[in-house]
């Protein structure tokens, strides 16, 4: 997978998705909990996040159910970005291949019969 895609939070100022994980589970020092409530209070993305994760009941599943749901959004994305490199006209392009072959063969089938048996 390309590196880009690994965590969205990466390029930002924003925490880490450990970071926030940590968070909702109480794992944090009171230093690094107000650190995060500052973000928090600037940052309308990572508000959400942090939303969603605390409407988990088992805050002890959460790691595990994020690792599995962005593996499922990489694969999603990657599906999505390979076939959006397919080109649009992509059979149009199959079918005059393919007659540009059987022209040639012909051609060349052509051209042999004429030159082997000249009239």
């Amino acid at each position: 997978m390309n590196e880009h895609l690994k965590d969205i939070f990466v390029a930002t100022s924003c925490p880490s998705q450990q970071q926030l994980l940590d968070y909702v589970q109480g794992k944090l020092t009171p230093e690094q909990q107000h650190e995060v409530e500052m973000h928090l209070a600037d940052c309308e993305l990572c508000s959400e996040a942090l939303d969603g994760l605390a409407a988990f009941n088992d805050k002890e599943k959460l790691p595990a159910l994020v690792r599995e749901m962005r593996w499922e959004l990489l694969k999603k994305l990657h599906n999505k970005y390979r076939k959006s490199r397919r080109p649009e006209h992509f059979n149009i392009y199959i079918a005059v291949i393919v007659l540009a072959i059987i022209f040639l063969i012909l051609a060349l089938f052509w051209g042999y019969h004429f030159y082997t048996h000249p009239k």
